[in-house]
């Protein structure tokens, strides 16, 4: 797939996912970095030239060593050491001020820049589809906004100071061995074709390793989400040995890639050496022809030695932060990559809304007439000619058409792998289909902004997650404004007032990670008393009760009733206990609507829902 910045397209490894998230050109990623930076110039150019004087003051430290052996050479007082010997302590005094303050400066720079791409990144990463993300698989997603940003961090924090710094050191050494003989800068140079062609041997091959590395850790943590995830359905089919087999597969093909960047640093290192080497003999071969010829003075050679000689640290810093710099841009690329993505409800700006004739247009923006957004306008849900491949030529949904009213429950049955949960997800725009439509009072989906979609559409799955923090902020993600007594409203309304205010803090105890654990039952109550809060006029429930036991899922099935009342609502029944007391049942099988009517009628007519409902109750009676 092709990103606004680039193609994230790279060899594959064994077992790869096909279709990762965007990740930008190197192109558009330093055009990404060029823009964060943009609004901060004065921090860095500030910072940048306290380390230009730090740096200057510190050159001053080699002639004054080479002013020492001068002295020493020609027999003079020990007196004669005094003032030097003091500068010497002055420049190292300045050099650690200027430098320690220079270092802050461009330290501050980077966590500046790298706190706004962090929230770009989460905005925008928010903004997915949910439909992508599921593509991509979590473990992708994952991966970035732990890993990714690690990486990124680290080299903003040590590695882009130290950079800097060694950049600066090299330029203006170089520049002080031309002040003391324009030929011990020739002989210095002997070292640097050595030092470009490993630089440019290391980045060919960097480059494209460190983003396989970087592909494949997404693609072992997707497998390891996937086996921790699922360990119970692993268990229960015996797959352990498949699932650890390719566990394995996934980590060998990190440890395989992680073993190549090991050896090609161990090769780049070796390298630098040599090139340290062939300088230093070319300065020091420099000096000793100079002072026989007495073009120069023990003191000015040896200062020139020692120029070549703190040439060695930032020369190897600038050269090795390349590893870094390198994983790093990979890091980076892969955050831009998302970062780049538009939100949901990025539109053209209306005329209304554009700058005055003469006043140039924000990028990417054009003139376009200013249109009210569409509205529903019942709560009537419409499925035409659905059709849905996850995969191609592998339908999923064949045709379905299905009309709900304004203030019907209709549940949705059907054995396993029968489309239900597809065609909850499609109604409830968290995937786009590959042809048909979707239609609530009479606005297709697909035209609804984001945020109207949101209050227009609710979705309540199994998979329900309780954010860490107090019991009343994570209600409260439902309707920001709630008030504590509308809060316990909904919460009474559910069934789960009582409960809320057993807990050692009432609304305000602290769940989720580190907190009050909260069982599956009442996690999915949680999840009902904020649909209730966010108050959508159509409600999506795909097996919300399945977490419950058998105990608690009568409870729960009547806070579902009490959640959906006077909404029009699309049950996927878990148990067809809750299907039974539906306005009207659905059954799909292979992709199909097979059956549309009451309980009682369905029943009666012997069909699919009949086998169903007779296989249920004999499971229920075996279990008591």
């Amino acid at each position: 797939m092709t990103a606004p910045g680039g193609d994230n397209r790279v060899p594959a490894e064994p077992g790869e996912p096909r279709d990762l998230l965007p990740v930008a050109t190197p192109a558009r990623t330093r055009t990404a970095v060029r823009e964060l930076v943009r609004p901060h110039r004065g921090l860095a150019a500030a910072g940048l030239a306290v380390l230009i004087a730090a740096t200057v003051v510190g050159l001053f430290t080699q002639p004054l060593i080479g002013r020492i052996v001068d002295i020493a050479a020609g027999n003079r007082a020990a007196d004669a050491l005094t003032p030097v010997v003091l500068l010497l302590v002055a420049v190292a005094l300045a050099q650690g001020l200027a430098t320690a303050a220079g270092l802050g400066l461009v330290a501050r720079l980077g966590e500046t820049v790298l706190a706004h791409l962090r929230e770009r990144f989460i905005e925008r990463a928010l903004g997915l589809p949910l439909e992508r993300v599921e593509r991509a698989g979590s473990g992708d997603l994952t991966a970035r906004v732990t890993g990714d940003v690690s990486v990124v961090a680290e080299a903003v924090r040590r590695a882009l100071p130290e950079f800097v710094r060694s950049v600066l050191a090299i330029v203006l050494t170089m520049g002080a061995l031309a002040l003391l003989d324009w030929r011990f800068l020739l002989a210095a140079l002997v070292a640097v074709p050595v030092q470009a062609l490993t630089a440019r041997w290391y980045l060919r091959r960097a480059v494209p390793l460190y983003a396989r590395q970087r592909i494949a850790g997404g693609t072992q943590q997707q497998q390891l989400l996937d086996t921790v995830r699922g360990a119970a359905t692993v268990r229960a089919f015996r797959l352990e040995r498949e699932h650890t087999a390719k566990v394995t597969e996934r980590s060998r093909a990190l440890v395989g890639l992680t073993m190549r960047g090991v050896d090609l640093v161990l090769n780049f290192y070796g390298r630098l050496h040599f090139a340290e080497f062939a300088g230093l003999a070319a300065v020091l071969v420099t000096g000793f022809l100079l002072v026989r010829d007495g073009s120069a003075s023990v003191g000015t050679a040896t200062a020139a030695a020692l120029y070549f000689h703190s040439l060695f640290t930032p020369i190897n810093a600038a050269l090795v932060l390349l590893d870094e710099a390198q994983s790093a841009m990979s890091g980076l690329a892969r955050i831009v990559g998302v970062a780049d993505q538009p939100l949901p409800d990025e539109h053209p700006v209306p005329d209304d809304q554009m700058p005055p004739p003469g006043h140039p247009l924000p990028p990417g923006q054009q003139r376009t007439e200013a249109k009210p957004p569409p509205s529903p306008r019942d709560a009537s849900v419409t499925v035409t000619g659905l059709r849905h491949a996850y995969e191609n030529g592998h339908p999923v949904l064949h045709g379905v058409d299905l009309t709900i009213r304004p203030g019907e429950r209709v549940a949705l049955v059907g054995a396993s792998g029968a489309g239900k949960t597809t065609l909850a997800k499609l109604i409830a725009g968290i995937h786009q289909p590959r042809s048909g439509s979707v239609t609530v009072g009479g606005t297709p989906l697909a035209e609804l902004p984001s945020a109207a979609l949101r209050r227009t559409v609710a979705l309540v799955s199994q998979e329900t997650h309780v954010f860490a923090g107090p019991l009343a902020d994570d209600l409260r993600l439902a309707r920001p404004d709630a008030t504590d007594h509308e809060l316990r409203e909904a919460l009474d309304r559910v069934s789960a007032l009582t409960w809320a205010e057993s807990l050692p803090d009432g609304l305000a105890t602290v769940v989720g990670d580190g907190g009050h654990r909260i069982d599956g039952a009442r996690v999915q109550a949680l999840a009902l008393a904020r649909l209730i809060l966010a108050d959508p006029p159509v409600v999506v429930l795909d097996e919300a009760t399945a977490e419950a036991g058998s105990a608690g899922a009568r409870g729960l099935e009547k806070a579902v009733l009490r959640a959906v009342e006077g909404r029009t609502a699309l049950i996927v029944a878990h148990r067809l206990t809750q299907a039974a007391t539906a306005d009207r049942i659905v059954v799909m099988d292979a992709g199909r609507i097979v059956e549309s009517g009451t309980h009682d009628g369905l029943r009666a007519a012997r069909g699919p829902y009949a086998a169903l409902w007779d296989a249920w109750s004999r499971t229920r009676e075996s279990d008591h």
